[in-house]
């Protein structure tokens, strides 16, 4: 299991990982976007914030990246990064398939991303993958399963799977939408000759959204490494936006509110890694 490192790391930011995607592409839901990137969202000026920010995270001790296919150029924009950081061969590297990026790099296109949980769409973009972070992608997910999402019920998927697995490659899932509990408990009776299929699974929890956390609980039990996204909510715990419990918490610790925020999420004990979105070194030095 690639998280086994982290599992047994004595500090702190080792279970802090970076996710790619407010920074592979130009467009994104996070609030405060416009500040956060300025007017330059070029390919070249987000893959040299990208880099900036995965030399500033592993100087602080994080150690893993989460990217996705639909994360625009993520994967490229890592896979660049870690040919010029020859040193950094301790990290954990994870992406996803299951969407397509589709708005060109543009931040206004009708739709950015376009969902597809077949074994044709996994294959096509296992490659794509594969051409990009070869033998570096420890972790590959299903984006976003939801409890109707046929990469639930696809045996022939489920093989595949399973093969990839039995070759080194973790196998996971990650969930939206209001039914997360639902995918999770559905995605953890998933097996393959007997043996479950899923070894992590990557879900929203925040100070705004805690309604997966007992089937997180369960996944946990059942051996599973459970990452933690969007424990910022997007922007919305961040001190402009954040509510004023949260802001009295910050205030009597002296610490920001996104790192606070992040607290609440790490203290819970069946999260093993929980995802930083940010956009900025400065806001990264403050989520650790």
């Amino acid at each position: 299991m690639p998280f086994a490192t982290l599992a047994s790391a004595t500090t702190p930011t080792c279970h802090i990982g970076l996710g790619l995607a407010a920074v592979g592409r130009p467009g994104y839901i996070n609030l405060g976007r416009d500040d956060d990137l300025g007017t330059d969202r070029s390919v070249e000026a987000l893959r040299t914030r990208t880099h900036d920010l995965l030399d500033a995270a592993y100087a602080q001790g994080v150690r893993y990246f989460d990217a996705a296919r639909s994360y625009g150029r993520s994967e490229e924009f890592l896979a660049d990064w870690l040919t010029k950081r020859p040193d950094a061969d301790d990290v954990v590297i994870g992406s996803k398939w299951g969407y397509t990026y589709t708005a060109d790099w543009s931040t206004d296109a009708e739709h950015h991303e376009i969902k597809e949980h077949s074994l044709a769409a996994y294959e096509r973009q296992r490659a794509e993958s594969d051409a990009l972070l070869g033998d570096r992608l420890d972790l590959y997910q299903i984006h976003s399963v939801t409890p109707e999402s046929p990469a639930l019920t696809d045996k022939d998927l489920h093989v595949r799977l399973a093969e990839a697995a039995a070759q080194g490659l973790t196998v996971g899932f990650s969930t939206s939408g209001p039914a997360q509990a639902d995918a999770i408990r559905a995605a953890l009776a998933v097996t393959v000759h007997g043996e479950p299929l899923f070894r992590t699974v990557q879900s929203t929890y925040n100070a705004l959204e805690t309604s997966a956390e007992p089937a997180l609980a369960e996944a946990h039990d059942a051996g599973l490494t459970v990452i933690v996204k969007e424990g910022m909510a997007n922007g919305r715990l961040a001190v402009a936006h954040a509510p004023d419990a949260l802001r009295a918490v910050a205030e009597e610790t002296g610490l920001a509110c996104d790192a606070v925020a992040l607290a609440l999420v790490l203290r819970r004990p069946w999260a093993d890694v929980v995802l930083s979105g940010a956009a900025t070194t400065v806001q990264l030095a403050s989520n650790l």
